[in-house]
């Protein structure tokens, strides 16, 4: 049967208003990310010149910065050195100029040559050995009315171990979230994990300072095990089942929070595209493991 307890509320998972994606520090992206572009009109954003045409209405070719430059020193000069115009003038003119072409070429090779600066990009965590300690065997599950509740959590695919805080909700229903991106926190409205129903533990996925606690979430697969530590020494052990991202304003209440037969375990995050005009991601990324030691 079902989780038998009072009815629970099927809060949405909101982000703390310093949770971004900042391509500045991360280049990952998550699986179908893309960047915001500057929309046409934006401040800052100027027209681009009409392009100049031939008389036959083709686009004229644009000059060369060569000819640019060149064009634009003989200006000056004959504005301003009239000693230019005397065939020694010329002369030195023409070996200053080629000259300062010389130095231009060295530094565009230059550029050009030197090695751009790393990407500093975010590497997937080393998978960190399982936890040991007593298990609740899933065949007493029917016999378990209450579990300690939970102070750690384990993941060791992605890197993860981290103390639990309890979350609750907030004055507008949604569902809470931890205080800092270093931990994760577990909901209080649902099931204690090893209790039959849907146990919830949420976190974040990155914030200004970088990645958050489930940042690598997305990333687990089917067969991979999460570890609960509960107050009282025992350890529920989960398997996943599946990894699922979903728009936040078509978020699956019934699936993550509904009634279930045995004792399952949500792990949720913050994920998808990142809307800077609301400062919020779009989506959100759930992990789905069902409890077998």
């Amino acid at each position: 049967m079902g989780y038998s307890g009072p009815a629970a509320p099927e809060p949405a998972l909101t982000c703390l208003p310093d949770d971004w994606w900042d391509p500045a520090w991360q280049a990952v992206r998550s699986p179908g990310t893309t960047g915001p572009g500057r929309a046409i009109g934006e401040p800052g954003e100027t027209a681009a010149p009409a392009a100049v045409t031939t008389r036959h209405g083709t686009p004229a070719p644009l000059p060369s910065w060569r000819r640019v430059l060149a064009t634009t020193l003989g200006l000056w000069a004959s504005r301003h050195l009239s000693w230019l115009r005397r065939p020694a003038g010329r002369l030195l003119a023409a070996s200053a100029l080629g000259a300062g072409l010389v130095a231009v070429a060295v530094g565009t090779a230059g550029l050009v040559l030197s090695p751009a600066p790393a990407a500093r990009l975010v590497a997937r965590p080393s998978p960190i050995p399982a936890p040991s300690g007593r298990t609740v065997r899933p065949a007493s599950l029917t016999t378990v009315q209450r579990a300690a509740r939970p102070v750690w959590l384990s993941v060791p695919a992605i890197g993860v171990r981290t103390r639990l805080v309890e979350l609750g909700l907030n004055k507008n229903g949604t569902l809470q979230v931890p205080a800092s991106t270093a931990v994760a926190g577990w909901y209080t409205g649902s099931p204690r994990p090893g209790m039959v129903g849907s146990a919830v533990i949420a976190g974040h996925v990155d914030s200004r300072a970088g990645p958050g606690i489930f940042f690598w979430l997305r990333t687990l697969r089917p067969g991979e095990r999460v570890y609960v530590g509960r107050a009282d020494g025992t350890m529920a052990v989960f398997t996943v089942t599946g990894v699922r991202t979903y728009a936040k304003d078509q978020f699956p209440t019934a699936a993550v929070y509904g009634s279930v037969p045995d004792a399952e375990l949500r792990l949720i995050t913050c994920g998808g595209v990142f809307d800077r005009s609301l400062g919020s991601y779009l989506s959100n990324v759930v992990v789905f493991a069902r409890i077998t030691g």
